[in-house]
């Protein structure tokens, strides 16, 4: 698919001075929210990202899709998303190279396997098909993993993985027809607050008067929220995968396999696979540099569990940022203290699987209706108190 007919400030040129709704960042929670805001009929929409469109963590997470979490919000957000996704030809239009093969976790502990049947019977409530099976069953549906220490599995069938990047462009091209104003190189520089609402948005290319300020700026975020006097806890962490080299004989069609113990993942990609895992040791930071260094861990992660992956030759990688809150869970809600500001950010790896249902979320509270999923569980004030909930493994 051709990029989006987003229409971008040509240098030099300010943008318009007065929008209805003023989106900060052009990623998949940017472009989503636009969309579905669009296609409620407001409009005056415009939205600011100081790159490309997707240039920032959509551009380079790993694509899963899934509804599998374990508690009520993050199931009912995933699983509606997911419902979005398979969808996603009609509504907004766009091929998004969806691969509905499934994710499946491997549980090496007792543990992890007694949690696992509890989120399970919740998903299931849920109407989500996953189920727990055996180490068997498990190497049946991923022929790499051995099943030698393997106490389960857990497995669901509509899960699976799909292109970011292109989501992104379904999303800005289908705003873009409703009139959306994707402003792309243009880097949000400050906020103009009157009393307890934000009333301009200053930018590298001109001053924007609004009547709403969204932060969907992920990794960023914490910078824009505190142009506004909201706290935001969300810290950059960089994440990296690789790709193999084309396989001969070709991979088999797997699940996204996550080693829950390790999060050592990978899933099918083009003509080989692509690998990954989540590095307790990696610092805070915007560094998006891709190195080999981080390859030794994984390939120890899956010597035992995935032993021929341990070996494969690599042909490319890249790097790109999660946006970390400190309970692992998104922060969505309008601000209590400046009413008119209102984010969606801090997913922690989760946000290209969530974006369609936050987009609606954040849609039905700018229009002061009951968003379609009750998120008050993640607004950012729980960090205030000691109501946060359960948090979410760092897995992808």
């Amino acid at each position: 698919m051709n990029a989006p007919a987003s229409r971008p400030a040509p240098n030099g040129t300010a943008v318009g001075s007065e929008a209805d709704v003023v989106i900060i960042g052009g990623g998949v929670m940017g472009a989503s929210i636009a969309y579905h805001l669009a296609e409620a009929g407001v409009r005056d929409i415009v939205v600011l990202e100081q790159g490309e469109l997707a240039g920032g963590s959509s551009g380079k997470p790993i694509g899963g899709v899934r509804a599998q979490f374990s508690d009520p919000v993050n199931i009912a957000l995933g699983a509606r998303s997911l419902r979005a996704y398979q969808d996603f030809g009609r509504r907004p239009g766009a091929d998004i190279k969806l691969d509905s093969v499934g994710y499946l976790f491997l549980l090496t502990e007792p543990a992890h396997v007694a949690a696992f049947e509890t989120s399970v019977a919740l998903q299931q409530e849920f109407g989500v098909p996953s189920r727990l099976i055996s180490a068997r069953e498990a190497q049946q549906l991923c022929p790499y993993v051995v099943p030698d220490g393997l106490l389960a599995a857990v497995y669901s069938p509509t899960d699976g993985h799909a292109r970011p990047g292109l989501a992104v462009q379904g999303y800005a091209a289908a705003g873009t027809r409703a009139g959306v104003v994707f402003a792309t190189g243009t880097r949000v520089t400050g906020l103009v607050t009157t009393g307890d609402r934000v009333t301009a948005v200053h930018t590298d290319r001109g001053d924007i008067r609004c009547r709403t300020v969204i932060c969907a700026a992920g990794a960023w975020s914490a910078a824009v929220g505190a142009m506004a006097g909201v706290d935001l806890p969300v810290r950059p962490v960089r994440r990296q995968l690789a790709f193999t080299a084309p396989l001969t004989p070709p991979a088999p069609r797997i699940p996204f396999t996550i080693d829950f113990a390790s999060t050592a993942y990978f899933h099918n990609s083009d003509d080989g696979l692509l690998l990954g895992i989540a590095d307790p040791d990696q610092a805070d930071g915007f560094d998006v540099t891709w190195t080999a260094d981080w390859l030794d861990l994984f390939r120890a992660a899956v010597a035992h569990r995935a032993p021929a992956l341990a070996d494969l030759p690599i042909s490319s990688g890249w790097a790109g940022l999660y946006e970390v809150t400190p309970d692992h869970n998104a922060l969505i809600g309008r601000s209590t203290t400046v009413g008119n500001f209102l984010y969606a950010t801090g997913f922690s790896g989760h946000g290209f699987l969530q974006a369609p249902a936050v987009g609606e979320v954040v849609r039905d509270l700018v229009l002061d209706r009951p968003p379609v999923i009750d998120v008050s569980a993640l607004h950012a004030d729980r960090f205030l108190s000691s109501t946060t909930i359960r948090p979410e493994a760092a897995v992808v």
